[in-house]
C-alpha cells in the first residue's frame, strides 16, 4: 500500500499502526511524508517569510522519515506548500497514493491553513482518515 502522511508535527510506527489499524501490519506500507510549511498565525504568514516555517517542516518530516525507518516502515518525506490542500495535490503529481492519513492538531494549538475542510482532501478520490496530534 502507498500512503500518503501530512502531518505538522513528527510521527511515529506507533502512530501510524494506530491510524491503520490490521492493514499496517498485514501490507506493509510504502509512505511519502508530507509536512506543510505552515505559519504559526495569519498574521506570521502575510508579514513574515516563509524560512522559519520551511525550517520547521523540514524537521517534522526528517524526524519522521528516521522515526518510521528505524521501526522497519519504508518512508520518504519532502515539504509541502503551506496550503495543507496544495501540498496534498502536489505529492499526489509523483506519489500514486492509496490513501491520505492526516495528521493535524485540534482546538487551539491549529495552526494557519491547518484547519481545511477533510471533504476537500476526499475531492482527491482517496480515502482519508484524521489524527490529532499535540504540539511539540
Amino acid at each position: 500500500m502507498k500512503l500518503l502522511a501530512l502531518t505538522s508535527e513528527p510521527i511515529d510506527a506507533r502512530q501510524l499502526r494506530d491510524a491503520l489499524g490490521s492493514q499496517a501490519v498485514d501490507d506493509n506500507p510504502e509512505v511519502l511524508v508530507i509536512a506543510p510549511a505552515l505559519q504559526e498565525s495569519g498574521l506570521r504568514f502575510w508579514a513574515a517569510d516563509a524560512d522559519e516555517a520551511i525550517e520547521r517542516a523540514q524537521s517534522v518530516w526528517r524526524r519522521s522519515v528516521g522515526e518510521l525507518s528505524d521501526e522497519g516502515v519504508a518512508a520518504r518525506g519532502d515539504t509541502g506548500e503551506s496550503d495543507p490542500l496544495q501540498a496534498i495535490q502536489d505529492a499526489l503529481q509523483t506519489f500514486p497514493a492509496e490513501r491520505i492519513i492526516i495528521f493535524r492538531h485540534s482546538g487551539e494549538d491549529l495552526r494557519y491553513r491547518e484547519d481545511f475542510d477533510l471533504d476537500e482532501a476526499r475531492g482527491f478520490g482517496l480515502p482519508v482518515e484524521e489524527v490529532r496530534v499535540s504540539a511539540d
